[in-house]
């Protein structure tokens, strides 16, 4: 997750934070109860963000996010160098939301809520197959699905143990899941 408010930095190499979060949000202009309030809160993509961190796959994070969509990357591509706000952030897709100050703590609470409702199991799953989309390479099979999913989350007991996932599926009974163990 990456909360993008006034007075933040995300542009270039920071801006990989939001690009590779799974949710992202970005306040919408400023806090209101602010007797002096920073500016709005921007994202700027640079040269960096293009071809400066290639992933497991050769792939940058903002390829793999617009991942089959040529169209929406062109789009990104296009604001190199602009400081986005809010609204125009959220036009070319490179946050997930963008709630006012109204909203923000409620929004924000929700989808804390909702990550610490899912298991650690399930997040390590979540988190190994939203990283790499696009061309299997040799990196991406090992360090990516295979360790993810053979070697971590099948063999925990938050899957296979007596309460777990994968020995409760079907039977209409919620697994017992350890947060501890991640």
């Amino acid at each position: 997750m990456a909360l993008v408010k006034p007075g933040s930095c995300f542009v270039g190499t920071l801006a990989e934070l939001v690009l590779a979060a799974d949710r992202s949000f970005m306040l919408d202009g400023t806090w209101e109860d602010d007797d002096e309030p920073p500016p709005p809160a921007t994202v700027r993509l640079t040269e960096a963000n293009v071809d400066g961190y290639p992933m497991a796959n050769g792939l940058s994070r903002l390829r793999t996010r617009f991942w089959g969509r040529d169209d929406a990357y062109e789009a990104a591509v296009a604001v190199l160098g602009k400081d986005l706000r809010a609204e125009e952030a959220h036009q070319v897709e490179l946050i997930t939301y963008a709630p006012d100050d109204l909203d923000w703590d409620d929004e924000v609470r929700l989808m804390v809520e909702e990550r610490n409702s899912f298991s650690p199991d399930a997040l390590t799953g979540m988190e190994a197959s939203y990283r790499f989309v696009g061309p299997e390479t040799m990196k991406t099979k090992i360090f990516g699905r295979l360790s993810a999913w053979q070697n971590w989350i099948f063999q925990r007991p938050n899957a296979v143990g007596e309460d777990g996932a994968l020995r409760r599926f079907g039977t209409g009974s919620r697994p017992d899941f350890d947060h501890r163990r991640v």
